[in-house]
C-alpha cells in the first residue's frame, strides 16, 4: 500500500533538490543492481559551508555551537536506494514545525548516492526561514509555545520500498569527506535555561519544494543524533 507522506500545514510533502554528483566513468561491474544491507547515511551541521568538528562523548555525537550563527544540516544518502528522512531540529519536524513520530512526520527525499543541505525551517512550498544558533527563550520552539528537545538534531532515514534502480556509483572523490578522529570529547557542564543552545527562526529565503508519492519500509534504515552546546569555558583564565 501505498504511503502518503504530507505536511498538514501545507498540504505537500517537500522534497529537496540536490545538484546530482556527477558519476565518474565505471566499468559494468561497477553498476549496483541491488540493495546494500547496510548502507551508509550521514548528518553534519555546518556553519559557513563547513562542517562543525564533531565530539564524542558516552556514545553521543556533539559540536559546538556558534552563538547568533546561522547553520545548515547536510544529509547524505551514500546507499543506492532513494530514501526519506524525517528530520527534526530542537524536537520539530523541520517541515512543518510538528512534533510526531519519524513515521508519521513530513519527511525529505535523498536520491541514491545524494545530499541535501536543508537550512531552515520550510514556511510554504517556496520559503524557508534560516536556523541559527540562539538560546531557549528566543527559539523557534518558545515562539510556538512547544516545549522542545532543545539542542539536539535528529535524522531518521527510511528507504523506498521495491523500486529497482540501476545506478552507477559515483567515485570516492568525489565525495567531500571529514573526520572527527582523534577529537576530545566535549566537556559538559549546567546551564541556566536563558543560556542554553536552541534554534531560532531566522530570516527568509527561497527554498522551492515539492510534492511526491512514495511507499517506505516501515523500519527505520538509520537513525542519527547530533547535539549542539555552547562552549563553557573550560579553563581557568590567565592573569591580566
Amino acid at each position: 500500500m501505498s504511503r502518503f507522506l504530507r505536511t498538514p500545514v501545507v498540504a505537500t510533502l517537500l522534497l529537496t533538490i540536490a545538484i546530482p554528483i556527477a558519476p565518474a566513468q565505471t566499468s559494468s561491474s561497477q553498476r549496483v543492481t541491488k540493495r546494500m544491507p547496510y548502507p551508509t547515511f550521514e548528518l553534519e551541521v555546518l556553519v559557513d559551508g563547513r562542517p562543525l568538528t564533531e565530539y564524542r562523548s558516552h556514545g553521543q555525537a556533539y559540536v559546538e555551537a556558534q552563538r547568533g550563527a546561522e547553520y545548515e544540516v547536510r544529509l547524505r544518502n551514500s546507499s543506492p536506494d532513494r530514501v526519506a528522512v524525517a528530520l527534526s531540529v530542537d524536537g520539530l519536524n523541520t517541515i512543518d514545525a510538528l512534533q510526531t513520530s519519524a513515521w508519521n512526520s513530513s519527511k525529505w527525499v535523498i536520491e541514491p548516492y545524494q545530499t541535501i543541505t536543508i537550512g531552515g525551517w520550510q514556511m510554504s512550498s517556496e520559503r524557508a526561514r534560516r536556523f541559527y544558533f540562539t538560546t531557549e527563550r528566543d527559539s523557534y520552539a518558545a515562539k510556538l509555545g512547544q516545549h522542545g528537545d532543545f539542542g539536539v538534531v535528529s535524522a531518521v532515514f527510511f528507504r523506498e520500498r521495491n523500486r529497482p534502480v540501476t545506478i552507477l556509483r559515483p567515485s570516492d572523490s568525489s565525495r567531500d569527506e571529514s573526520s572527527a578522529a582523534g577529537a576530545q570529547p566535549q566537556l559538559r557542564g549546567e546551564m541556566s535555561r536563558a543560556d542554553r543552545a536552541a534554534t531560532g527562526i531566522g530570516r527568509s529565503v527561497r527554498n522551492d519544494v515539492r510534492e511526491i508519492d512514495m511507499d517506505l519500509e516501515s523500519t527505520p534504515a538509520a537513525a542519527l543524533t547530533v547535539r549542539y552546546e555552547y562552549s563553557r569555558g573550560r579553563f581557568c583564565p590567565e592573569p591580566q
